[in-house]
């Protein structure tokens, strides 16, 4: 019996948010809105995601001991993740400085701060927590020989999620333990390199031939194409009128992986998932965004 439905190693980070008309060009300078602050990181925002929807979610991540980090576990404690294996100190918050044109597009950059600070041996001391969860999800704004750590700390018989945001080459033994590899049309080009085709059908061949037990690439307004040894199969978008596509892909993966945690097949979890990601375009912010499964249930 599992203690946990999902376990989320990863990022937490303050958002720091600034509208523009456009993005601002190289040495160029743009002026914006006001200055908004959103807790954040692909971590917190996936185990944020899951607890809306109702999933018992914990959060394995490090914050720094200043008012950005008191920000993320007050927003993790809100939504019902348990936080025991949040960290505190060694580093100051990560901050991402996001910027969100009138489309909702969105550029960000990361620095990382605590999260860099998230070590191999952090996630030894978790490893009662690690294997009491039925799935496990990573992303990549922590050190990728964490992320190998807890693929190593994994209970026999639960499920590894990555989303490898932001992108870089991935050793065999991360690879072979995704079920599934969630990635976009960046990201599966900077996995695959040289070994990338034209079509996402090409992207999801070429990703499970690396070892990868499932893949999942998103397309965007294009819905997403899901693939195993049996086959691929596309899961259409939902239409939504788009306000901000800031944590749309976290709270995705979020959703896909409780879903799949639960037993369902990896299209059905995907086509669920999209559904969630559709409410949370249609909402400013990202934490803020995720829907609850009465709303996902009503779209």
């Amino acid at each position: 019996m599992y203690d946990y439905d999902l376990l989320v190693v990863g990022s937490a980070n303050a958002d720091l948010v600034i509208g523009v008309e456009r993005r601002p060009t190289a040495g160029e300078t743009v002026l914006g809105s006001d200055l908004v602050v959103h807790p954040g990181g692909k971590g917190a925002n996936q185990s944020v995601a899951a607890a809306r929807l109702g999933a018992r979610t914990a959060l394995l991540a490090r914050v720094g001991d200043d008012a950005h980090g008191r920000l993320l576990l007050d927003s993790q404690r809100a939504a019902g993740v348990d936080t025991a294996g949040v960290l505190v100190g060694g580093a100051p918050t990560g901050v991402a400085l996001i910027t969100v044109d009138p489309s909702g597009d969105n550029s960000i950059v990361v620095s990382p701060g605590a999260n860099g600070r998230l070590t191999p041996e952090d996630v030894r001391a978790a490893a009662s927590l690690v294997r009491a969860s039925r799935v496990v999800s990573a992303q990549l704004e922590i050190p990728l020989e964490t992320v190998v750590e807890t693929v190593r700390t994994l209970a026999p018989g639960s499920r590894f999620v990555l989303n490898p945001s932001p992108p870089r080459p991935l050793p065999a033994e991360v690879l072979a333990a995704c079920d599934p590899l969630i990635v976009n049309e960046h990201e599966a080009r900077v996995v695959l390199g040289d070994g990338a085709g034209p079509e996402p059908d090409d992207w999801a061949t070429a990703l499970l031939a690396l070892g990868p037990r499932s893949v999942v690439v998103t397309l965007g307004a294009r819905g997403a194409l899901v693939a195993d040894a049996h086959g691929a199969v596309r899961v259409p978008s939902v239409r939504v009128e788009t306000v901000d596509t800031t944590g749309a892909g976290d709270s995705f993966t979020a959703a896909l992986a409780w879903r799949l945690g639960r037993g369902e097949p990896l299209s059905a979890a995907a086509a669920y998932a999209a559904r969630v990601g559709a409410v949370a375009v249609t909402r400013p912010g990202a934490q803020e965004s995720f829907p609850t499964a009465e709303e996902v249930e009503s779209l």
